[in-house]
């Protein structure tokens, strides 16, 4: 969403990208902004999502999760995108982020979340507007006893974008 505001990006094409499954990724263009790559959503699967959705529609889900901007919380979890089938083949630039300066910037727009959110290959789990948590309520002692404290968290998601990203980035490497 943060992007396409920024790009200008409205009207029944905006819907396309914000509130509807993406099969492919998309390209937006901007006279000042350049080119810039919006992710597909192939791992989401519409009779999954229905099935597995509490308390929204799929519309709803995918503005929810379009409003923000989404990090793996590990290594591992970055891995296991790069070596799926549809991604596996593509070079992908890859940032490593400072997450002390990021959650010092962004306290109040961060949410974390026990699943992989944008996903419902394999056993989809149930999610809604309990999928994202804030820090301070993310049961994290939880799930680090049930899972093993690497796999408490799956996901980092901010609010409605970073814009000093830039700031954060601590590397950024293409990885295929």
């Amino acid at each position: 969403s943060a992007l396409l505001d920024l790009c200008e990006v409205t009207g029944d094409r905006r819907t396309e990208i914000e509130s509807c499954r993406r099969p492919h990724a998309v390209l937006i263009e901007h006279p000042m902004h350049g080119q810039i790559t919006i992710r597909d959503q192939i791992p989401m699967r519409e009779k999954s999502l229905s099935a597995c959705l509490e308390g929204l529609t799929p519309r709803e889900w995918y503005e929810l999760l379009n409003h923000k901007v989404f990090f793996w919380a590990s290594r591992d979890r970055l891995l296991t995108l790069l070596k799926a089938r549809a991604y596996r083949n593509r070079p992908h630039l890859v940032l490593t982020i400072d997450a002390a300066l990021l959650t010092e910037r962004y306290l109040d727009r961060i949410a974390l979340s026990a699943i992989n959110s944008g996903s419902t290959i394999f056993t989809p789990q149930p999610r809604g507007l309990r999928t994202f948590q804030p820090l301070h309520l993310f049961p994290f002692s939880r799930l680090s006893k049930k899972r093993g404290a690497k796999k408490a968290v799956a996901e980092v998601a901010v609010e409605h974008g970073v814009p000093d990203l830039r700031e954060t980035v601590l590397r950024a490497v293409h990885m295929k």
